[in-house]
């Protein structure tokens, strides 16, 4: 299984959903640095379920256990980051039998095609979102590191089906949206009515026994021109390879993304000024990234994510030992928009990849 990714930081995912485990390990980080524990804390909390509205009801506590990298004083040491979280709170009886009647939209068919019957499917086993909590806890050290250089990065739920928030500004987006974001009392939007809105939906969504997709937006701000590479080695390439490798995102843009086909070049086209002595862009229709390399602007993109699979209501299926068609009920439990939660696991990424990029060009973060 390819759980890998990175050039200079390299990380790497293990465990299962059900298992004792799931670990994250992080090689290239840069030494000497203290880490923020309660913010650390702070930014995992975002992700857990069991504690929020219109989320899982499994609540587990996402301690990190630091087995390399950190010192006991919480300060890197350059060797490679372990960070593992051990699983308590698992119900493996609700998901007996997938392996025989999979669940549609789930990995579960094409996981046995792959592997074989023997694969661990139990809450979705190596493919389930489970494995992005110790990737959160990396994501979030790397947060702070990069807040030193002053990059922030940060996310809103754009969308619930087909209920919009206000996008982040292409060209204003800063630090205080991203806070702004963080005060809100149930849903993580820029705009409370339409976290209302979205609330109504999910509620009915609930009551279905169904599940609704979403949007996460997110941006970048602070990285200076001139990080990224042409081709297959630039920031959108990273980030949505990175970023597919979270369950359900179906699709990624940057800047007005898919928009852009309905203007013209000279409405697209993103022209220059100079700002307070620097070279910026009048617009960024395309989102902070030109030819795979920042030119100074946010970078900013939205990532989609497809209703979760798991849902109560009755669906068609197989049952493979017989070939036969069956119903199927799934009990357990699941996020009604697993987007909710996919916002920290975003920022994490998108940290991830920052920090690579620039240890790429810089060789070190200069902390």
């Amino acid at each position: 299984m390819q759980s890998v990714f990175g050039d200079k930081l390299v990380i790497e995912v293990s465990g299962e959903s059900h298992a004792e485990f799931v670990r994250a390990k992080a090689c290239g980080i840069p030494s000497g640095f203290r880490v923020d524990m309660t913010e650390l804390e702070g930014f995992m909390k975002r992700r857990q379920g069991g504690n929020l509205p219109y989320t899982t009801k499994r609540k587990e506590e996402d301690k990190p256990v630091f087995e390399s990298g950190l010192s006991p004083e919480g300060i890197t040491d350059g060797n490679p980051l372990i960070v593992t979280i051990y699983n308590r709170n698992v119900r493996s009886g609700d998901y007996s039998g997938f392996t025989d009647t999979p669940r549609p939209s789930h990995a579960d068919y094409t996981a046995i095609k792959r592997y074989g019957s023997g694969i661990d499917l139990r809450g979705g086993g190596h493919f389930s979102a489970r494995l992005t909590a110790p990737l959160v806890a990396v994501g979030g050290i790397l947060k702070q590191m990069l807040h030193t250089k002053g990059i922030y990065i940060g996310t809103h739920l754009y969308a619930v089906g087909n209920i919009c928030d206000t996008p982040f500004s292409l060209t204003e987006v800063s630090k205080d949206d991203f806070e702004r974001v963080l005060r809100q009392p149930v849903l993580p939007v820029l705009d409370e009515e339409k976290g209302k809105q979205m609330e109504v939906l999910l509620s009915t969504v609930v009551r279905d026994l169904d599940s609704v997709g979403g949007i996460v937006e997110c941006a970048v701000t602070g990285l200076e021109a001139g990080y990224g590479e042409p081709l297959y080695g630039g920031i959108e390439n990273r980030i949505a390879g990175a970023m597919f490798g979270l369950g359900g995102v179906r699709g990624i843009e940057f800047g007005l993304g898919f928009e852009a086909v309905k203007l013209r070049g000279s409405e697209h086209n993103d022209p220059f000024t100079i700002k307070d002595g620097k070279v910026v862009t009048v617009t960024n229709n395309c989102g902070g990234v030109i030819g795979g390399i920042s030119d100074g602007m946010p970078i900013v993109f939205r990532a989609a994510f497809k209703p979760t699979a798991s849902i109560a209501k009755e669906q068609d299926t197989v049952k493979l030992s017989e070939m036969r068609n069956v119903k199927l009920n799934i009990k357990g439990r699941h996020d009604p928009c697993i987007a909710i939660r996919a916002l920290p696991c975003v920022e994490a990424i998108t940290a991830a990849v920052i920090t690579d990029i620039i240890l790429e060009k810089d060789g070190s973060l200069n902390l």
